[in-house]
Formats: structure tokens, sequence, C-alpha cells
């Protein structure tokens, strides 16, 4: 085997060993489960994984950068109970408060990437502390779950264009645009940073502007989740975004977006997303208690983990 081809696969090595593990898992519920390689499956379950796709791509973009956002939570609850509050009908008017919650994420996000570069503070304690404030904050304005959103607007959920439902064409468009990003400069320097954050520094990189991006970008989708899950659930709520923060991460890591930074990509995301959600749906259909859904999840983060740090480990021993 080549020296290049063995550096390829060595990389690839996480998120190869992700994709097993969705076959196997898919195999395993189209053993007990008909039509689970149908479209309307591929619906169904995309339908049920874009809030996490969604939230998990911007946790990607900042742990590709080297950090970690838990204020995402906080933004999906703030997002949601926003829009329940506020939309109305008016299509404009949907339009402009849609275009607020998305502007708002970015913007918190950024204040994020400001206070931990300027003030040089741990991403996980300023985001904790974000995420706080941002509950909270959807508390006062929508203390229980409540709110409504249009019937139409519902209904952008579950249209299909081509037989395929909206979710399959937004995940289609993300991948598109990560495709594209990661190709753009600013996508170059916050894998270049997540590297080697000194020498990107060195390089004449803008380490606060590139954490300005990724964090705000975090915040951004963060928004884009919580406006897509009212979709699913016709309403607003002050705590459903804490559902999101860990698997969020967890959907990264699975994927093979690695934990020091600078390795991994959006389509290892999208792949560990999947193998969260349809582990709920093997777990129902061997009618086994659903507190094992946690368990087989763990255990698949922790062999993601273990490849990581041994992909990593002999990495690092070649270039030695």
């Amino acid at each position: 085997m080549s020296t290049s081809l063995r550096n390829y696969l060595l990389d690839k090595a996480p998120f190869l060993t992700a994709c097993v593990m969705l076959v196997a898992i898919l195999a395993t519920y189209a053993s007990l489960q008909r039509g689970v390689f149908s479209i309307d499956e591929l619906n169904l379950v995309t339908g049920s994984a874009m809030t996490l796709i969604l939230v998990a791509t911007g946790q990607t973009i900042v742990i590709l950068r080297g950090g970690i956002d838990l204020s995402v939570g906080g933004m999906v609850s703030l997002g949601t109970v926003i829009a329940a509050t506020q939309f109305g009908t008016d299509p404009v008017n949907i339009v402009l408060w849609s275009s607020a919650i998305l502007l708002l994420g970015f913007l918190i996000g950024a204040a994020n990437g400001v206070m931990i570069n300027s003030l040089q503070l741990q991403p996980f304690l300023v985001t904790l502390a974000t995420w706080s404030v941002l509950s909270g904050v959807a508390m006062i304005i929508l203390p229980t779950d409540g709110g409504s959103v249009p019937d139409w607007w519902i209904g952008f959920g579950y249209s299909e264009l081509l037989g395929l439902a909206g979710p399959v064409w937004m995940m289609i468009a993300l991948i598109g645009f990560w495709f594209w990003f990661k190709s753009t400069r600013l996508g170059t320097t916050i894998r270049a940073t997540g590297s080697s954050e000194k020498s990107a520094f060195l390089s004449g990189v803008s380490i606060m502007r590139v954490d300005i991006a990724a964090y705000g970008l975090s915040g951004f989708f963060a928004a884009a989740g919580a406006l897509y899950l009212t979709t699913q659930t016709g309403g607003g709520s002050p705590i459903i975004g804490k559902d999101y923060i860990l698997p969020s991460v967890a959907a990264a890591v699975i994927g093979g977006v690695s934990l020091f930074g600078g390795r991994g990509g959006l389509m290892g995301t999208v792949v560990g997303a999947f193998i969260l959600i349809l582990i709920g749906s093997l777990v129902f259909a061997l009618r086994i208690s659903s507190h094992w859904q946690p368990v087989l999840s763990g255990m698949i983060l922790l062999v993601a983990v273990l490849t990581s740090s041994l992909t990593e480990k002999t990495a690092k021993g070649q270039a030695q």
C-alpha cells in the first residue's frame, strides 16, 4: 500500500468507521422492518433528523475551530418561543421575524466568539453561561410550551417535490453549501486555526475574526434549527433546546470530527446524526426498553472517540 493511500485511509478512518456503523444499523433495522430503504422512509427519517443536522452543522464548524458551543441549546429554545409568539399569520411578518431570529443567532454566537477570544476564556464556560441566559429569556417570553405558527408554515416541513420531502432538499442544499464553504478562505482558515492556532496566527490569520465567524455561524445554524423545529412541533418550547446540545456534539464526533480541531466535515456529521436518530427506531423495532437507546448511543460514541484517538496517535507517530 502506498504511503499516500495509507495516509488517506488513516485520515478518513473515523468517518469510514461511522459509515460502517450506519450500514450495520440500517441492515439490522431492515431485517426487522419493511420499507427501510424506501423514499418514504428517507423522507421520514430526514424530517426527524433535520433539526439535529442543522444544529450540528454549526457545532461542526466550532469543533473544527477547536472549540465547543453549548449555547446552541438556549438559541434553539429562544428561537422557537420567539417564532411561536411573534409569527402571527401575515407572511411578511413571518419573513421579517425569521430573518430577525437568524440574525439574532449569528449575533449571539459572534458575541461568544468575542468573549472567548478577547478575555481568553474557555469556550465551555462562556457558552455554558450564554446557554443559561438564553434559556432564562426563553422562559420569560414563554413560561410553558405553547404559542403557534401558521398551518402553511407547518406544511413546509412536510411538503414534497419530485417525491422528496422538504427536509431532504434542505439536507442536499446544506451539503452543497458545505462543499462550497470548506473551499473558501474562511473555511480554510477555520480548519487551519483548529489544527494549529499558533501557526495560523504566524501566517497572518486574525484569530478574533475566525472565532467571531465560527461561533456566529454556530448561532446562525442553531437559529435555523429552531425555525425548522417549529414546523414539526407547531409551537414553541423554552426547554426543548437542551435536547440538542450533547447530541449535536455527539453527531459531529461520531462522524469523525476531531475534538482537537482541524479534522472532519459535515458529511460525517450528517452520518452521525442519522445514526443517533436511527438508534431510536432500531430500539423500537427490537421491542426492547427505550432505556437502551442512550446505552447504545454511548457505546457508539465511545467507539468513535477511541477511533479518533487512535488515529491522532498514529498520525503523530508517523510525523515524528
